[in-house]
């Protein structure tokens, strides 16, 4: 065995820790491969390595006859005394077969087979160790990128965060060190792959539990998680012990605590909520700090219907309704935030106006702009800073979203048009 294949066993097992004995039988298996092809049909063949000089000879068992008919098989009474001077018919003889520049054929073929070994050793490996380090977070440098997917080197093991698991405001650059949950290890068509993830809200889970002591011990539980990657986050906090402030404790010290969590998630913003089995409580908590004046709670459907001033409206619903979606989704329940309706004539007459400027536009009805108008979607500049996922959070309008939209963007072109198109007044 030559210098360069024991080099390579020795660095193998050095760097991924694949057994020597491993290594060592994917080169003898390799060689006897390499022996057999090189020889051709041999008796019991086998190859002998010298262990100083790595010096490769094969040698195969032959069976004394007086008349060979398989050379592959037999060797004559002659032959077989000039090897074993007291050789009789029917002994077994071993003689050597080494063909002609056996040791460069056979190293060749060492060399292959060792990668392939160390391949089949290392997928073993990531299973073997990655099995139970699901739901951890680990560290890594960004190797390289397939499509959108990036690959991770993780040290001894390469790992895949696919662009599902991708936070859409994040950018990876080359050598760049991020930090991943280890979302699953499944097995892909090239064997296991270690599946990472930025985007699951197990990852602020995790996050939180390394930072955050008293959840670490159980003192503090997280009762639920409601997150859009990269943009927002609620969790909701609780504790049995009465001399504990749940959220007190996971924003921490002057909020240096939740203030390290969000910079690990490049200021995505984290609302700390305390958890009540109450939800009229529950959905102030994660409403808050939104002032709302009433609630009717549907128990048979789970549904809030909440209702607020008219400054308070935008601050409850959120940025393209994202406050009440997130909060619908941490408490179970289906939140309505509505505008208070001041019944006098100038308000009614408003409302009504509203609905006729957005009836009028083909495409709308006049029973969906009265659902639009009563969710605050009064213009038609409402309607195109919104997304399809706002109005399909309304049921009235879930399967109609996007033909509302498409609508609205329609009129506004027109009405672009027809404004470029109307001459110059003369001075």
């Amino acid at each position: 065995m030559n210098a360069d294949i024991l080099a390579a066993m020795d660095f193998w097992e050095r760097e991924k820790g694949i057994s020597r004995d491993v290594l060592a039988a994917a080169v003898q298996e390799a060689i006897m491969s390499a022996a057999k092809k090189a020889i051709g049909p041999a008796r019991e063949l086998r190859v002998a390595i010298d262990p100083k000089n790595g010096e490769m000879r094969a040698f195969a068992k032959l069976i004394v006859t007086e008349r060979v008919i398989s050379k592959h098989d037999q060797i004559s009474v002659f032959d077989a005394r000039r090897l074993k001077a007291d050789a009789q018919i029917g002994d077994e003889v071993e003689k050597e077969v080494t063909p002609t520049d056996f040791g460069r054929i056979a190293s060749q073929y060492a060399k292959q087979a060792l990668m392939q070994q160390i391949r089949r050793a290392e997928k073993a490996l990531i299973f073997t160790e990655f099995k139970d380090r699901v739901g951890d977070i680990v560290s890594g440098t960004v190797r390289r990128f397939e499509r959108s997917d990036v690959i991770v080197d993780l040290g001894k093991y390469e790992a895949l965060l696919p662009n599902r698991e991708r936070v859409p405001t994040e950018e990876y650059q080359v050598g760049e060190r991020v930090r991943c949950y280890v979302k699953a290890v499944e097995q892909g068509a090239h064997g296991p792959e270690i599946i990472l993830s930025r985007a699951d809200p197990r990852f602020v889970i995790k996050l939180f539990q390394l930072e955050v002591s008293e959840i670490n011990d159980g003192t503090i539980e997280i009762k639920g998680i409601a997150r859009e990657p990269g943009f927002r986050t609620k969790l909701a906090v609780w504790t049995r012990d009465e001399k504990v402030d749940p959220v007190g404790a996971c924003v921490g010290l002057r909020g240096q605590r939740v203030k390290n969590i969000v910079r690990e998630l490049n200021n995505e913003k984290v609302d700390i909520i305390k958890w009540s089995s109450n939800v009229r409580e529950f959905v102030t908590n994660a409403l808050s700090p939104a002032k709302l004046k009433s609630f009717e709670i549907d128990e048979a459907n789970r549904r809030v219907k909440i209702v607020t001033t008219d400054d308070q409206l935008s601050l409850a619903i959120g940025k393209r309704g994202q406050n009440a979606r997130l909060t619908s989704k941490l408490t179970g329940w289906q939140v309505d935030i509505e505008a208070e309706v001041v019944v006098t004539k100038g308000f009614e007459e408003k409302v009504a106006e509203a609905v006729a400027q957005l009836a009028a536009i083909p495409g709308i009805t006049r029973e969906q702009a009265d659902v639009l108008v009563h969710h605050g979607l009064t213009r038609i500049e409402d309607l195109l800073s919104a997304e399809v996922t706002d109005l399909s959070d309304i049921p009235e309008l879930n399967s109609h979203a996007g033909a509302i939209l498409d609508a609205a963007r329609a009129e506004a072109a027109r009405r672009t048009l027809k404004l470029g198109d109307t001459p110059p007044s003369q001075p």
